[in-house]
C-alpha cells in the first residue's frame, strides 16, 4: 500500500518567527523551511515523508504563478503510487482561496491536506507542530481524497472551509456544514464524505500566469456607486465578482453597473458578503448567483472558467 507522504512548503505563519516567544502577532513569516518544520515535530521522525520548498511567502501575497507550480507539483506527487497523500504548508489568509483553487483543478482521488498555523514556529505555545502531524495523519487515512484543511484537529472541505476570526487558534470553519472530520489522538472521526468532484485539469491552467483572465471583486454598500465598476470595465477587466448585502442584494446605483458590464459580455458572478449562509430564492438573469460560493471562492471559479473556456485556448 502506498506509504510516502510529501509535505510541500510554501511559507506561512507556520514557518514565521519572532523576536519573543510571546510575540504571536509582530513576526515575520516565512522564515524557516518545510524540512525544518517537519525535524520539529518528533512524532514524524522515522516516518516515510519527503519534504519539498515550493515557494516561501506570507500567503497575503499568494500569486498565480504558486498556484500554478503548487497544482503541478501537488498532481506529480499525487500520481506517484508510492504516494498516499501530499500536505501543503501554507498561510492562513489565503488558505481557503488556494483549498478551492486546488480542488477544482485537481479534484484528486488522494487527499490533499492544507495546513498552517495562527502563531508563529517561535510561540511559546505553537500550534503549527500539531496541526502538521494531525495534516500528515489525514493524509495516511486510507480512502480519504479530495482537498482539506486541517486546522485545530478539524479537518474541513475545501468548498466549506472559511477563516472567521483573525487571531484565535480555532480560526477556521466550515459554516452550517460542520467539518468534515476531527483528528483526537491520532485518529480521525469522520462527520461527513470526501470532497469530490470532477477536475477541470491541469490543462486549463497551462497558461502563462501572467495572461490569466483578470477578475475583481466589488461589494455592495450603504452609499456604493457604480463608477469603480465602470472603471474596471474601461480597464479591461474579463470578470467581476459582487459581494452584496444579505441574501445577494445590490445597492440601487450599482446595479445598472453592473448589468452595463454583464451586456458589455463581462461575466459577473453575485455573492454575499455575509460570513455564513447561501444565496437562496430566485435572482433574474443577467447577474448569476455563485449559490454557495464565497466572494474569493467565485472569483477562482470565474477565472477557472474564463480559462477552461474555449476562447482561452
Amino acid at each position: 500500500m502506498p506509504s510516502t507522504v510529501v509535505i510541500l512548503g510554501t511559507g506561512g505563519t507556520i514557518a514565521g518567527t519572532a523576536a519573543s516567544a510571546d510575540d504571536h502577532t509582530g513576526y515575520a513569516a516565512a522564515q524557516r523551511g518545510v524540512a525544518e518544520l517537519v525535524a520539529a515535530v518528533p512524532q514524524l521522525a522515522g516516518q516515510a515523508i519527503e519534504a519539498e520548498q515550493l515557494a516561501q511567502l506570507d500567503s497575503k501575497d499568494m500569486d498565480h504563478a504558486t498556484w500554478q507550480r503548487l497544482a503541478q507539483r501537488a498532481a506529480h506527487h499525487l500520481a506517484r503510487p508510492e504516494v498516499c497523500g501530499v500536505v501543503v504548508t501554507h498561510g492562513t489568509d489565503t488558505m481557503e482561496e488556494t483549498a478551492w483553487f486546488l480542488q477544482r483543478v485537481l479534484a484528486p482521488a488522494k487527499p490533499l491536506v492544507l495546513t498552517g498555523a495562527m502563531r508563529p514556529a517561535t510561540a511559546l505555545q505553537a500550534d503549527g507542530p500539531q496541526n502538521l502531524l494531525d495534516a500528515v495523519t489525514v493524509a495516511r487515512e486510507p480512502g480519504a481524497c479530495g482537498v482539506v484543511v486541517v486546522m485545530a484537529g478539524q479537518v474541513h472541505g475545501a468548498h466549506d472551509v472559511r477563516k472567521l476570526h483573525t487571531y484565535r487558534l480555532d480560526a477556521f470553519g466550515s459554516g452550517d456544514a460542520g467539518p468534515i472530520a476531527r483528528v483526537e489522538q491520532g485518529r480521525l472521526r469522520r462527520h461527513r464524505t470526501w470532497p469530490v468532484g470532477k477536475p477541470l485539469g491541469l490543462a486549463c491552467i497551462g497558461f502563462e500566469p501572467a495572461s490569466w483572465p483578470r477578475v475583481e471583486l466589488v461589494f455592495s454598500h450603504a452609499g456604493a456607486s457604480g463608477t469603480l465598476v465602470d472603471a474596471l470595465v474601461a480597464g479591461g477587466v474579463h470578470g467581476l465578482v459582487v459581494a452584496g448585502t444579505g441574501n445577494g442584494t445590490l445597492h440601487q446605483a450599482l446595479e445598472p453597473a453592473l448589468r452595463r458590464a454583464a451586456t458589455a459580455g463581462v461575466p459577473v458572478l453575485r455573492c454575499t458578503r455575509c460570513a455564513g449562509g447561501a444565496l437562496v430564492g430566485e435572482f433574474d438573469m443577467g447577474l448569476t448567483p455563485a449559490a454557495t460560493l464565497s466572494p474569493w471562492q467565485a472569483r477562482v471559479e470565474l477565472m477557472l472558467g474564463l480559462l477552461a473556456s474555449p476562447a482561452a485556448a
